[in-house]
């Protein structure tokens, strides 16, 4: 996965992001510009392309706004696949055993950044 040189300025600044939250933000990924979820966990932040594996289709229910379920898992509002927030990897539904595309972060400053 390249990183375009526009994505060389923060994508969100990590107060921005509630602890044990959910952030929508585009990058120029691959010559695209792409959807992706990121996922607040204390200072470190983690980030997929915002598409689940199992039909292609956005996460979010509506922009930006992502479902967590009671186990703590991210849930495709479209058809409820869950996917663990520790690696992507699909737990439960229709695409049970794929993940979903991570996205290298880092956070610097208070910024968060492709990495």
């Amino acid at each position: 996965m390249s990183v375009s040189e526009a994505t060389t300025s923060p994508l969100i600044a990590l107060e921005r992001i509630a602890d044990g939250g959910f952030a929508e933000v585009e990058a120029g990924i691959d010559g695209d510009f792409e959807s992706l979820v990121l996922y607040r966990d204390g200072d470190a932040v983690r980030g997929w392309l915002n598409i689940c594996p199992h039909a292609g289709r956005r996460l979010d229910w509506a922009p930006g706004q992502f479902l967590k379920s009671k186990a703590g898992d991210l849930v495709c509002a479209a058809h409820g696949a869950s996917f663990s927030l520790q690696d992507g990897a699909c737990v439960a539904g229709p695409c049970k055993g794929d993940r979903l595309r991570a996205v290298p972060l880092e956070v610097r400053d208070g910024q968060v950044f492709l990495a």
